[in-house]
């Protein structure tokens, strides 16, 4: 998986790159990455991805045709790059690289709540606020439920992890007594 990182890096830096030079560049091509993301990860393409009989230039071609209109341009240009260089296949990797760097550039915190139970707006505004403070930066929130975390959340920003979940809570005591 490092090594598809390391491949992607340079076509999501040249997107990210042309992306800062129009005022709407950043949306237009998040957008247009999740709709090659999703498009590349169909099943019955990636199978004619892996195809040695399948020109570059036919691949290209069909992921225009399937893309149709919601593709300017420029995302043509970079589908017919990418197949070209036989990297169609890191779509997904190089849209994951381009929201990390979008999300830099716009100082935007990107924290994942999972919870027992769905959190109302409220809950939500509490703990945006109170991360708010700590990373002094805009947060971008996506909230999740997993009912065996019991009760309480689980909250991730980046490597850190804040455990606030009843089974968390079990987990430690369940260590302590043991050790």
């Amino acid at each position: 998986m490092t090594e598809k990182t390391t491949i992607a890096r340079p076509y999501a830096t040249a997107v990210f790159e042309l992306a800062r030079e129009t005022p709407s560049g950043y949306k237009q091509w998040s957008e247009t990455l999740a709709l090659l993301r999703q498009v590349v990860a169909d099943p019955a393409l990636q199978s004619l991805l892996d195809d040695p009989r399948v020109s570059a230039a036919a691949l290209a071609n069909l992921i225009m045709g399937v893309c149709g209109e919601h593709l300017d341009a420029a995302g043509r240009r970079l589908v017919q790059t990418l197949a070209e260089a036989g990297r169609l296949s890191l779509a997904a990797e190089i849209a994951t690289l381009y929201e990390q760097l979008r999300q830099e550039a716009e100082s935007v915190v990107e924290v994942e709540v999972t919870s027992a139970f769905p959190l109302e707006q409220a809950e939500q505004d509490r703990i945006s606020g109170m991360l708010a403070g700590r990373y002094q930066r805009k947060l971008s929130i996506t909230a999740s439920v997993d009912a065996s975390l019991i009760g309480g959340v689980v909250i991730r920003v980046g490597d850190s992890v804040i455990d606030a979940s009843i089974r968390g809570k079990l987990r430690q005591l369940g260590n302590h007594l043991a050790g």
